[in-house]
């Protein structure tokens, strides 16, 4: 089946990217390349106030090249957008017609309302924040927002960004003190402008290629255990000790930064130093990195019908329904073995006390439904391929710490391997926590067990006390339960190690008349 393509081109004041995204049968979009140049138009705005024929030539050969890609690729639908550095040209009507006339593509230019609002929506649709404040620092200008409930209130954007503030307060091959004292008060006095800013005591949420590196400097510097930089976090103190690191060395040195983008050493300082000041004026002490900013928004915006809020519950949903279908798992399966883990969740819960079963039992939901998801690759290694797989890639709606808990009990195999998979994360997990994990995924093991024919024939289980350290498992189908009864019997005992109990299983059938009982076994 031929899958619909879009096409992004955002036209920036540092760098110019295409995005090719693929629509997929559950109609959200994947990326499926993303190609990006650096071409400082900022450099080529003239005293007066233009573009420069300079830099309008070499956005005409970009925009070129970027249309054969797009033609290369077959894409249905473009956008093509520009931000700041075109939206301050004086000459931006001249530009429009000559991209028009030269590429056939229709170039819009973003109001500053427009820029900050699809950056937000991107991260109210991508994250679990409610309420917080978005920073997207470009070349040229740095939109600002304040959102409560997934809402957008307020927005600016300042007529300065990570090329602009290096131009006017870097000289040389590395800040000095002078410098940095001028660069600081600058940006303060910029955020005293705005008192819905101040002291607002909530997270800040960043977009764009400067906060990107940032965020993998600081996994290099941690050896950070999994891959993956969307809704990566850093506290204040974290984001000041880079910037110490940064500032300290010559543009020369930075270059060879591990995480840092060379096109970005001569511009890392400034960014960091926004953001520092940033969190600082907000009194925030928690700064995220959102991989998903403008060009997702443009996407996001074009293709959501319903235009709801969504609630981070639905996000995450909405995540796990597209890895079903990335790696072909049954979705009539899934949801059944979902159903029927909250269900022995529900049913545990008197005999075995979770230390928190609210968020678990949510873990425990969705780790069922795409048990052992690595089979996908590999039958035998699944296990490993699942946990590998979920907690290596981002996961709308997730932390990385909620992405690993996730992993860990969708690929629970034993307590050996929990044991093994644990061992690179030091103390991000508690004993309790690990205990819950460790049900949890027993939990999901003896669910999947339950469904292991796909025909959805168990409808109903309880737990009955047979004595203080038994319990009775009543599992109740429509149908003959052979299979689902040979493999329920083979992993049940590793539930009876978690919660420290016999477990005796006992099938019932439903649609014979009356409730007839077929096995009672260990």
């Amino acid at each position: 089946m031929k899958k619909e393509k879009w096409a992004v081109i955002d036209i920036g004041s540092n760098t110019i990217r295409l995005v090719i995204y693929e629509k997929m049968n559950h109609a959200s979009l994947k990326e499926a390349e993303n190609i990006k140049t650096t071409a400082r138009l900022r450099h080529y705005l003239t005293d007066e106030g233009t573009l420069n024929s300079e830099g309008v030539a070499l956005l005409i050969e970009i925009l070129q090249e970027f249309n054969e890609i797009i033609h290369f690729h077959k894409v249905e639908k473009i956008y093509c957008v520009a931000t700041a550095t075109i939206r301050q040209s004086k000459n931006q009507q001249e530009i429009k017609a000559l991209v028009k006339e030269k590429t056939g593509l229709k170039m819009k230019i973003f109001s500053e309302e427009e820029e900050a609002f699809h950056g937000f929506y991107a991260v109210s649709r991508s994250t679990s924040i409610d309420t917080g404040i978005t920073i997207d620092i470009g070349g040229g200008s740095t939109e600002v927002t304040y959102f409560e409930n997934r809402e957008m209130k307020h927005f600016y954007s300042f007529p300065f960004g990570v090329v602009s503030l290096k131009e006017q307060f870097m000289n040389g091959e590395r800040i000095t003190e002078d410098e940095k004292k001028q660069l600081t008060a600058f940006i303060l006095q910029s955020f005293h402008q705005l008192p819905w800013l101040e002291n607002v005591q909530v997270p800040v949420i960043a977009i764009g290629g400067s906060a990107r590196n940032i965020a993998q400097i600081d996994q290099n510097l941690k050896k950070y255990p999994i891959a993956g930089i969307h809704q990566y976090v850093m506290s204040l103190i974290d984001l000041e000790q880079v910037q110490q690191y940064l500032q300290g060395q010559s543009i020369s040195q930075l270059e060879k930064v591990e995480g840092l983008s060379r096109d970005r050493a001569d511009i890392i300082v400034p960014a960091v130093e926004v953001f520092v000041q940033l969190c600082n004026f907000c009194s925030s002490s928690m700064f995220m990195f959102s991989r998903k900013g403008l060009r997702d928004g443009i996407s996001m915006k074009k293709s959501d019908k319903s235009k709801k809020i969504l609630s981070t519950d639905q996000i995450i949903t909405n995540s796990i329904s597209e890895l079903m279908v990335d790696y072909h798992v049954d979705s009539l399966h899934a949801m059944h073995t979902g159903s029927l883990a909250a269900k022995l969740c529900a049913e545990i819960s008197p005999f075995y006390k979770f230390h928190d079963i609210k968020e678990l039992g949510k873990f425990i939901y969705f780790g069922s439904q795409i048990y052992y998801l690595g089979e996908y690759i590999d039958d035998d290694a699944s296990s490993q391929h699942t946990f590998y797989l979920l907690a290596n890639q981002s996961i709308n709606g997730l932390m990385h710490k909620e992405r690993v808990k996730l992993a860990l009990i969708a690929s629970f195999k034993n307590k050996t391997l929990l044991k093994q998979y644990l061992s690179g994360f030091g103390s991000w997990f508690s004993r309790d926590e690990i205990d819950d994990i460790r049900v949890g995924g027993a939990i999901a093991k003896v669910a999947s067990a339950l469904d292991s024919s796909k025909r959805s024939i168990v409808k109903k289980v309880t737990f009955e006390i047979i004595d203080q350290d038994s319990l009775l498992l009543v599992i109740y189908s429509n149908g003959k339960a052979f299979v689902e009864q040979y493999e329920t019997e083979k992993h049940i005992r590793q539930l009876e190690k978690a919660i420290n109990k016999n477990i005796t299983l006992k099938f019932v059938r439903l649609d014979l008349k009356g409730e007839k009982e077929l096995h009672h076994c260990r």
